[in-house]
């Protein structure tokens, strides 16, 4: 059985994913998007401290294209 995919928050999936090369482009209200050199493209809902869902959390992903592999053994490292 695979591990338990990480659940974060939205300001939680933007640091992770500027580990990754991306960066915030521009924001409107509270959706950030960001940018990757290699020309991904990724929005991210921030509303406080709510968790983002799983769907959205692994459509993220995808768009990222980030193993959920990469992901989880990121936010488990501190473990």
């Amino acid at each position: 059985m695979s591990p338990k995919l990480p659940r974060v928050t939205g300001k939680e999936m933007i640091k992770f994913l500027e580990t990754k090369g991306f960066s915030v482009i521009r924001i409107v209200g509270s959706h950030y998007r960001l940018r990757h050199p290699k020309g991904m493209y990724v929005t991210v809902p921030v509303h406080g401290k709510r968790i983002l869902g799983i769907g959205l959390t692994l459509r993220i992903l995808r768009d990222a294209r980030i193993s959920l592999d990469e992901y989880s053994e990121y936010f488990h490292r501190d473990k």
